[in-house]
């Protein structure tokens, strides 16, 4: 299905590979897409150092208000200087916490209008259908704060990133990246009747992310098999790319994708995109789309894959690992038995794969017992869409409970599966805990990622696991018609026309962000947790669902970091922030750098093998810097979204050679000249782990090459520091 080519590759006209060039690699990498879209944003005269100014910027409503509290705190009184689009989509369905979800909305409202902005109500469309729909481009660039900001099928070079990365393009500064490295999507025949855009991104991502093919570069889709797909199919697979580890994607344009700006209303928006006659490629992903099987991702990530045919064959030998026991899911014929279906998202809830459900489930039931479907169209066009057609009838009928336009099935606050269900979802991730589950209480489920096809195939069949290709359905050619009326009469179209006289209305939840004090001179982290698991994700690090209410006031969301994967891990933090260090360290201390205590700045380090997959939220490591964390300690980083969050809150990213076993919950960690050796730009720094009977063990600690401004920032302490002062 999926083979990967692991070297430099020339390709002529898109679509002959390895051929001959009399180019160099170094001329022929500027004849692909990405290099041309990124070039033509960059401010920094150096196409291998690249200053990025965006055409549009998109936040939710679970990362809007911290945004806009940075900029206001970094000294913000202006109006928003490119189209800056907040959506309300993650915290309209959750009501943990009283009134401050609605309360987050009225401020977004409010912020929207007093700086120019673009306010999308609660319930009229997830974050990323609306920026497909209304503020996507050919060859425009567009960055999010949310880890999804995919809109490559459309031509649109799009990058999801932490909170603060938004902010400094609200103040004027540049998103600030080396030229990534390309990596070539070649798309090859035509999917079978029943495999969808989710089966094909599973086999990409089962493929590519373990080994890292294609972390922090950007995949560029060509082919002769891209005309073979709808558009709605094309974004399927683009949205789910951020599970690979990818900084961003983007896709040949063609005559399919201009009929889509044609019916959106923007034709001028179209533009053909594709590769130069000779292109260089750091790598390629072949794929054969004609291979693709109905695929599954098992607990506890979108790479765990495999067919579904494979897990049929062999059921205990897939549904009973260290990490899951599902064996009270599997029947004495061996047929494997699904609580729940969900249909929903950026992902899952298009117009395309609604219909297809439709189609599956026609005249037939879901039936009146545990499993359950619910479909979540991802905007009220589509919804609408899907009403003028009669799928939603259809759908309706069969027993389906179709919702209102929301992301929480994706992150565990819509929909929670009850104590040891397994769930199936056509959403993009199935980390620990997402689905809201709590472990640490006794409360446990699973989620496992499919395609809508066979979710629907699955609920036909009675809630047995079953793939799409074994049912036999009539799949029509639907029209979707786009209309925007909705649109018209609700949101809110502010950019370019501010009201700075308005103030911002602020619930009682939302607070400002605390004073973060500089960098000092040497550094003392209490060791307040190390997770030896090969990767940790942001859901881990703060979790989502629950806690999402709580995303606008920062001292109350730190009280949830890492609650779920060491819960002690707040309490230890604090306690090494007191300064109350004892004495054996103290003396330890003394004898290396012939310093008190009294004169290193204290607080707290958290030590994992790979942290950071997944969200882009901020919060993962802004709470760690509220409750004093000073740096993470890491073999290696999941992607450079996470590296930026600590960066941009004065978090020291450190990696380290040895084993994250070598540091232990209670040591410390001392690093002497820490400041200098940043204004050096020393890229290797001595540090000396100490227990708390003062045993000293000397390491080295590495930090990656800096940016002028993000050393800066990691000196003064944060970037609100770093603008304010």
């Amino acid at each position: 299905m999926v083979e990967l080519i692991n070297k430099g590759i020339f390709v002529k006209n898109g679509r002959e590979i390895d051929a001959d060039s009399k180019l160099s690699a170094a001329d022929a990498r500027k004849g692909t897409i990405a290099y041309g879209i990124l070039s033509a944003h960059n401010t920094s005269g150096d196409d291998e150092k690249l200053r990025i100014r965006f055409d549009a910027m998109a936040s939710h409503d679970i990362t809007y208000v911290g945004i806009i509290q940075t900029a206001r705190a970094s000294g913000f009184k202006g109006e928003f200087p490119l189209p800056y689009v907040l959506t309300n989509c993650h915290n309209s369905l959750c009501a943990v916490g009283g009134t401050i979800n609605e309360d987050d909305h009225v401020f977004g409202l409010s912020a929207a209008r007093k700086y120019g902005g673009i306010f999308v109500p609660a319930h009229q469309a997830v974050i990323h259908s609306y920026m497909r729909e209304c503020m996507s481009g050919c060859g425009k660039m567009i960055l999010g704060s949310d880890s999804h900001t995919r809109y490559g099928a459309l031509g649109t070079l799009a990058i999801g990133e932490g909170g603060p990365e938004l902010a400094k393009q609200i103040l004027g500064h540049t998103y600030d990246v080396d030229m990534p490295e390309v990596v070539a999507v070649y798309l090859t025949g035509k999917p079978r009747p029943g495999v969808g855009p989710q089966d094909v991104a599973l086999a990409i991502i089962g493929a590519v992310f373990s080994c890292g093919f294609v972390k922090n570069k950007v995949m560029e889709f060509i082919g002769d098999g891209i005309s073979n797909l709808p558009i709605e199919f094309r974004n399927g697979i683009d949205v789910m790319t951020t599970e690979t580890t990818c900084l961003s994607s983007i896709w040949e344009t063609d005559g399919e994708t201009e009929r889509y700006f044609i019916k959106h209303k923007r034709p001028e928006d179209y533009r053909r995109l594709t590769p130069a006659p000779v292109a260089y490629y750091d790598g390629m992903v072949k794929v054969d789309l004609s291979k693709i099987e109905n695929m599954i991702a098992l607990p506890f990530h979108p790479s765990n894959t495999l067919t579904i045919k494979e897990l049929i064959a062999d059921p205990y030998g897939k549904l009973l690992t260290d990490d899951v026991d599902l064996r009270n899911k599997i029947t004495p014929s061996k047929d494997i038995i699904v609580d729940q279906g969900v249909i929903a998202g950026c992902a899952g809830g298009t117009f395309d794969n609604l219909c297809a459900a439709a189609d599956i489930l026609s005249g037939a039931s879901t039936g009146c017992g545990a499993y359950s479907l619910s479909a979540y169209p991802a905007s009220q066009p589509v919804l609408s869409a899907l009403i003028k057609c009669g799928a939603a009838s259809t759908l309706l009928d069969a027993g389906v409970s179709l919702r209102s336009a929301f992301c929480g099935p994706c992150f565990g606050a819509g929909d929670v599966p009850s104590n040891g269900a397994l769930s199936i979802r056509h959403s993009t991730r199935n980390f620990p805990n997402r689905e809201g589950s709590k472990p640490g209480d006794g409360q446990s489920a699973f989620v496992a990622l499919m395609d809508a096809r066979s979710i629907a195939a699955t609920a036909k069949n009675g809630g047995v696991l079953t793939p799409a290709t074994e049912i036999n359905a009539d799949y029509h050619e639907y029209e979707y018609i786009f209309d925007d009326s909705c649109y018209k009469s609700r949101v809110y179209n502010g950019f370019g026309k501010p009201h700075p006289e308005e103030e911002l209305v602020l619930g009682p939840n939302i607070a400002d962000w605390p004073e973060i004090p500089a960098l000092g001179e040497d550094i003392l982290m209490g060791v307040a947790s190390v997770i030896t698991d090969p990767v940790t994700t942001t859901d881990e690090l703060i979790p989502s669902g629950e806690t999402s209410s709580y995303r606008s006031n920062p001292g109350k969301l730190a009280r949830f970091a890492l609650s779920r994967k060491d819960p002690g891990y707040v309490k230890r933090a604090e306690d090494f922030a007191s300064n109350s260090i004892p004495e054996a360290v103290c003396g330890a201390i003394e004898k290396i750098s012939g310093k008190s205590v009294e004169d290193v700045q204290t607080g707290s380090v958290v030590c994992a093998v790979k942290p950071g997959d997944g969200s882009a939220r901020e919060q993962a490591a802004s709470c760690q810097r509220i409750l004093g964390g000073q740096a993470n300690i890491s073999n290696s980083y999941a992607n450079k979204r996470y590296r930026s969050n600590l960066i941009n809150w004065g978090m020291l990213p450190f990696t380290y050679g040895g084993k994250i076993t070598d540091f232990s919950v209670g040591d410390y960690v001392y690093v002497p000249g820490v400041k200098c050796s940043v204004e050096e730009k020393k890229s290797e720094i001595k540090a000396y782990i100490i227990n708390s009977e003062g045993k000293v063990s000397e390491i080295t600690l590495e930090l990656p090459p800096f940016t002028d401004e993000e050393r800066q920032i990691i000196l003064k302490g944060c970037l609100i520091n770093f603008n304010r002062i």
